[in-house]
This record gives structure tokens, C-alpha cells and sequence, in this order.
């Protein structure tokens, strides 16, 4: 039994920077949800490596980022 993953190519994947990102770019990391997971990128380098999560790994992680409790 597999447990590999097929994932979607990154053309077709909808990415988004937050909104305090502001109009200059900057450092900033873009997001792109799918049902089963959540990819992360650089968005100064989209063609580089993707960290994909979980939605209940992203979700904890953006709960502790705005300081709140799980």
C-alpha cells in the first residue's frame, strides 16, 4: 500500500500573499489551501520548494501565530 500523495502542479494550485504583505512584496510567504492540504512558498522564489501541511497543522500553526489558544 502507497502513501504518496499526487499533488496538484503548482500551475494549478490558487496561491495568495496576506493582505500585511503590502503592495511593495517584501519577504513574504504565499498560501495555497486544497481540500487535503495547505502548500506554503517563498514568494520571492514560487519556483522553489513547496512545504505542504495538513489543514489541522496549518490551522494550529495560524492559531499560535495570532496568539491564540488551540
Amino acid at each position: 500500500m502507497s502513501t504518496a500523495q499526487t499533488l496538484p502542479a503548482r500551475s494549478e494550485l490558487a496561491w495568495f500573499k496576506s493582505s500585511y504583505s503590502g503592495a511593495e512584496g517584501g519577504q513574504c510567504v504565499e498560501v495555497a489551501p486544497t481540500v487535503n492540504a495547505v502548500h506554503v512558498r517563498d514568494s520571492k522564489q514560487p519556483g522553489g520548494p513547496v512545504l505542504t501541511v495538513g489543514p489541522a497543522a496549518w490551522a494550529g500553526f495560524v492559531h499560535m501565530a495570532a496568539g491564540r489558544e488551540v
